[in-house]
This record gives C-alpha cells, sequence and structure tokens, in this order.
C-alpha cells in the first residue's frame, strides 16, 4: 500500500480515495489486469512514487513515445503516468495548461488521454477536437513494435474509438446527441472556411476583373 501526501493516496492495490468519476473509483477506468500490470512494473515503482501533479509533468516530457503495452504485455511509461495522473486527480486548470504546452507534445498526449478518460462529453469535443489540427508526430508503441502518427490522428482516435493504448474508453455520445442537446455550438469545419475563403477570392477576383473592364471602356 502507497502513502502519500499527493491526493488520490491509495486505498488499495490500486484504488483511489477521492470522487467518483463516471460513478465509480477512478482507478477503475483502468480494467484490473492492466492496473496490477502497471503497479508491479519497474517504471511505476522507480519513477511514479511520490510523484505529484508538478512532478507529473516533468516525467511526462521525458517520454519519448505513447502507447498501452508493450512486449510480454508490459505497461509502457506513457500508460503509467496516465494511470498516475488519474490517481492524483489533478485540478482542471492543471490539466489544460498540460494540454496548451504545444512545446511538449507527449505531455500534451497524456494531458488528452486523461480528459477522455475522465472529463464530461461536451469538454472532451470542446479541448481535444481543436487538436485535430494539430500535425506533430509521435511515436506510438504497441505490441507490434514502433509506428508514427500525429496528434491529430491520436485526438481522431480518442473521439472515434472504443479502445485507445490498450484501454477501454469510456462510453461517448455522438457529438449530434450533444447538439440537439444545445451542450455544444455546432461545428465549423475547417473544410467549409477554406472553402468560404476561396469563394471570397473568387469574388474578390470576379468583382476587381468588372471594374477593370469598367475602366477599359472609360478609357476609350
Amino acid at each position: 500500500m502507497e502513502t502519500g501526501p499527493e491526493r488520490g493516496i491509495t486505498l488499495e492495490r490500486g484504488l483511489v480515495k477521492g470522487p467518483e468519476i463516471h460513478s465509480q473509483n477512478p482507478a477503475r477506468l483502468i480494467e484490473k489486469i492492466i492496473r496490477e500490470r502497471i503497479l508491479d512494473s519497474p517504471y511505476w515503482k522507480e519513477q511514479c512514487f511520490g510523484l505529484t501533479a508538478a512532478t507529473l509533468c516533468d516525467r511526462a516530457v521525458e517520454l519519448t513515445y505513447i502507447g498501452g503495452q508493450f512486449g510480454q504485455q508490459r505497461p509502457t511509461p506513457f500508460l503509467c503516468l496516465a494511470f498516475k495522473a488519474i490517481q492524483l486527480q489533478p485540478e482542471k486548470e492543471i490539466i489544460l495548461e498540460y494540454l496548451a504546452a504545444e512545446d511538449f507534445k507527449y505531455l500534451r498526449a497524456l494531458a488528452a488521454f486523461y480528459i477522455r478518460l475522465t472529463f464530461p462529453a461536451a469538454d472532451i469535443y470542446k479541448l481535444l477536437e481543436p487538436l485535430l489540427a494539430d500535425y506533430h508526430r509521435l511515436k506510438l508503441r504497441s505490441m507490434n513494435g514502433f509506428r508514427l502518427i500525429h496528434i491529430d490522428e491520436f485526438a481522431d482516435m480518442l473521439l472515434t474509438e472504443e479502445r485507445v493504448c490498450d484501454i477501454a474508453l469510456p462510453r461517448l455520445p455522438k457529438r449530434i446527441v450533444l447538439e440537439d442537446m444545445e451542450e455544444l455550438e455546432p461545428r465549423e469545419s475547417a473544410l467549409g472556411s477554406e472553402l468560404s475563403d476561396s469563394e471570397g477570392d473568387s469574388d474578390d477576383t470576379n468583382e476587381v476583373e468588372r471594374n477593370n473592364g469598367i475602366n477599359s471602356k472609360e478609357g476609350q
């Protein structure tokens, strides 16, 4: 049993003291078998003991890849830190600072993963959709080895898939449902914005051509 001053003190083998998330003990957001592997992993024992929300950030910026399990079902450091964040339950403002850290892409990815696991549905869309325009590369490690993805792909996985990094994600309502409930504004497509800009450019060009035609006639 761990002890320490941080919020979310361990009560028993991974369960934490603190407010429930999605009507359950926060630790149960990670399946028991994966939780056990995290708690038994060398990274957890050597790097995660005694972490606070501030020092968690220091560990996260040292990450060099994301992922769930690899090799003989060993948890990645990314997954260990995600579970530590669930134990600590940092204030929302701290998580938003992590998410805004564009210069530290793995810290940002960790914040996005934590948000998807713990935040209300409307906040998940509001906070993760802007990442769909972030094309920084990430290394993803799985049982099959490494592959490169981008932050926008990771955000899309969090918004559309049922399992990410070997973790079953809480159910996320469709965006249209939240729009109908007036919890979200309709999403403005980036493509639609580009088309509008293109149409605007076309209108400007046509107007210039008309003006040039009029000036030419007046000069005759």
